[in-house]
Parts: C-alpha cells; structure tokens; sequence
C-alpha cells in the first residue's frame, strides 16, 4: 500500500520516517464521526455523501453496474472516493495515453480531477465499500471516450500541458 503523510521538521537520520504529529489519518473503521474526515469535507466544500457497496449481493444490476464502471469514460466533476472496506483499481491515463493502476483499499482517498479519462473495477476480492463525496448536488453522468470536446477536459488537458 501506497503511504503519504506531512513531514515534521526534525534534523534527524533522513532514513526515518519523520511523521508530523498528529498525522492527517483517516480512521476507516470511524467515518461516521471522524474528525479528520469532516475537516477534508469542510476544506473541499464536500456537502453532499453517500455510501455504494460494490458487490453481487448489495449492488442491483450487477454485471451491468462493473461493465459501466470500466468503461472508459470522464465526469465533469471531481470524483471523490473514500475506500471503507475491501479493494479495486482505478485506472486513469497518463500524459502518453498509458494506463496507470491504482490500486485502492480500505482507508484510501481518492480524488480524480474533472476531465480525466478513468476507470473503475474491484479486485479479486469482488467487494468494496466507499464513500462518494460531492461538491453541492450530486452529478452522476459518465461520459464515454471520446468526451473531449467538453470544457472540463479541455482544461485537464490544459493542465496536464502546463506540467509537462
């Protein structure tokens, strides 16, 4: 797993981990009322939530539900994922086209900007419990590739050209 966290500022052997204290941790097991949590919410504006669990016997339609999930595609919001329980994969595009795996699991946060192409598909495990987060109402339409003429791309794109 993939660990980042803010750094102190001690002089110490550099081979340490030089956690700052108190680390920003999510507490997976406490989202209901995890301080942490409701600060990120606050500082991203993030006022809407719900919860989606991913599997065969909690999620109808299924089969089709995975099948739309991995269809390549952009949303014109961020898309916000906090992982509660279990695994998957987002795949998104780097600058050449190439698929880049992330792999997720419990107590993981993800936010993928407006425009990217990504994806989405669980692990072996076929479950994953997650919080969606928004910015006001929640905005669910998917745009298949290509979706490049929409503005929220073309920013990406933008973006992606500044960093190069």
């Amino acid at each position: 797993m993939v660990q980042a966290w803010y750094m102190d500022e001690s002089a110490d052997d550099p081979r340490l981990p030089h956690r700052s204290e108190p680390g920003r941790v999510l507490d997976a097991d406490k989202y209901e009322n995890d301080p942490e949590l409701e600060k990120i919410r606050r500082e991203r504006s993030y006022s809407w939530m719900d919860i989606i669990t991913i599997c065969r016997d909690k999620l109808p339609d299924y089969e089709e539900k995975i099948k739309v999930f991995y269809q390549e595609h952009l949303h014109l919001d961020e898309e916000i994922r906090y992982i509660l329980e279990g695994s998957g994969y987002f795949d998104v595009r780097d600058r050449e086209d190439q698929w880049i795996r992330i792999s997720m699991e419990k107590g993981d946060m993800i936010t993928l900007p407006a425009g990217i192409y990504h994806r989405f598909t669980l692990d072996e495990k076929n479950y994953v419990k997650a919080m969606r987060l928004f910015v006001g109402e929640p905005v669910w339409t998917a745009y298949n590739r290509p979706a490049d003429h929409f503005p929220a791309r073309e920013q990406y794109v933008r973006f992606l050209a500044q960093t190069a």
